[in-house]
């Protein structure tokens, strides 16, 4: 019978009081704050995960997972290609050709970089670009540009477009710009706006006879792999001294750090939710503590232990907190659903990577948050136990 009066007082204490309506009113809160709390949590985590996986599947695709580039003039050469398509041949190559440019339409002006490519190898280690040249054959002095060109300019297919090269040539007593005239022969769409106005491609031997560059000379190579953070290391071991590869993520690092630290710093906000759910766990078992000190006297004067006063109070918490952690994750994992089947959120796509909400719960999100939760509760349950639990008999039983 013992065994049985801790679950006994737990139920009795979670009952509404018509006396006391305002300890389970704050008990209440607080089941309703820990809900909130951690279905926000579940919800911002999947959603800030979403982005940046998007972000980063984006990225891997315009910035190449590897790309080789020369320390000096002429280290990239077609010799260097054969070797690396010869030893590495689970992976695909494609040189390139590259410029800094201005892009002129009418009175516009737009600076970026023009790119010559074989389309063939080109479309192997760029998917974006695959999309986009299915359709097309591209000869000499074509270009490809990005949606967000074609839009600044209002140009299409078959349309010219005047690109300024940074390379001069020397004229008389002045230097003249390189200028030329491409055919627009097709678009491309990557999500991100920046890249599609700033990048341009063209044919490798376009560029080559724009920049005086022997057919077998090369400013880089992109490189496609599954498995990026490995292979560098492998490619790293065979390259000469005079070549160098990067990964896409050295481009990034500042980007990718800097949404961490959001990420980092919108768990601990929103956890701040729960903890003050907590408070309110503290101050409803607090008000019950001084509303059963005689009924907590009297037990313990009939030889209930101190220890079992304690978890009563403590289960109590408890119960109040788990209840809202499973309905918040209930909740959370609902809303989830709602917002990756329905379309109920559009985002544009000039500003985002991809028009609808991207959702990524991962694991680790899930339990650091179910975990710190319970932590949260635990910790706000334990004060109220205490002080239960030192009760003063005596002076109780005198005055009440």
């Amino acid at each position: 019978m013992k065994a049985l009066i801790v679950p006994y007082l737990v139920k009795r204490f979670l009952r509404f009081d018509k006396d006391q309506p305002f300890i389970f009113l704050s008990a209440l809160l607080a089941f309703l704050g820990i809900t909130l709390g951690v279905m926000v949590l579940l919800i911002a985590m999947a959603l800030m995960n979403g982005f940046d996986k998007e972000f980063k599947k984006k990225l891997t695709i315009m910035n190449y997972p590897l790309t080789i580039i020369p320390k000096f003039y002429g280290a990239v050469n077609e010799n260097l290609l054969i070797d690396l398509e010869t030893k590495f041949p689970d992976l695909n190559f494609s040189p390139y050709v590259q410029s800094a440019i201005m892009a002129r339409s009418g009175t516009k002006l737009e600076g970026g970089y023009i790119f010559g490519v074989n389309f063939e190898d080109e479309a192997k280690v760029n998917s974006v670009l695959a999309d986009a040249i299915k359709k097309n054959q591209f000869s000499k002095f074509d270009v490809l540009i990005g949606k967000s060109l074609k839009d600044e300019f209002n140009l299409y297919t078959d349309d010219r477009l005047m690109y300024i090269f940074t390379h001069v040539e020397p004229g008389g007593l002045s230097i003249t710009p390189k200028i030329k005239r491409f055919k627009v022969k097709g678009i491309f769409d990557s999500g991100l706006s920046a890249y599609d106005k700033a990048y341009s491609y063209t044919t490798l031997s376009s560029m080559q006879s724009m920049l005086h560059i022997p057919s077998n000379q090369y400013d880089g190579i992109h490189v496609f792999s599954n498995d990026p953070h490995a292979d560098i290391v492998k490619i790293k071991e065979i390259l000469p001294v005079s070549v160098t590869v990067k990964g896409w993520w050295e481009d990034n690092v500042n980007f990718f750090a800097a949404l961490e630290l959001e990420k980092a710093s919108l768990f601990i906000v929103l956890m701040l939710i729960i903890l003050i759910a907590a408070i309110n766990i503290i101050s409803s078992l607090l008000m019950t503590v001084m509303n059963r000190r005689s009924e907590i006297a009297l037990l313990l004067s009939l030889g209930a232990t101190t220890i079992e006063i304690k978890k009563v109070f403590l289960y109590l918490g408890i119960v109040i907190g788990v209840s809202g952690i499973l309905a918040g994750i209930v909740f959370g994992m609902s809303g989830l659903w709602i917002l990756s089947t329905f379309d109920i959120v559009s985002l544009p796509k000039d500003v985002y990577p991809t028009t609808t909400l991207p959702l990524d719960l991962s694991l680790k999100d899930f339990f650091l948050i179910v975990i710190g939760a319970f932590v949260i509760v635990i910790a706000s349950s334990y004060y109220p136990a205490k002080k239960a639990s030192e009760v003063d008999i005596l002076t109780v039983l005198r005055n009440e």
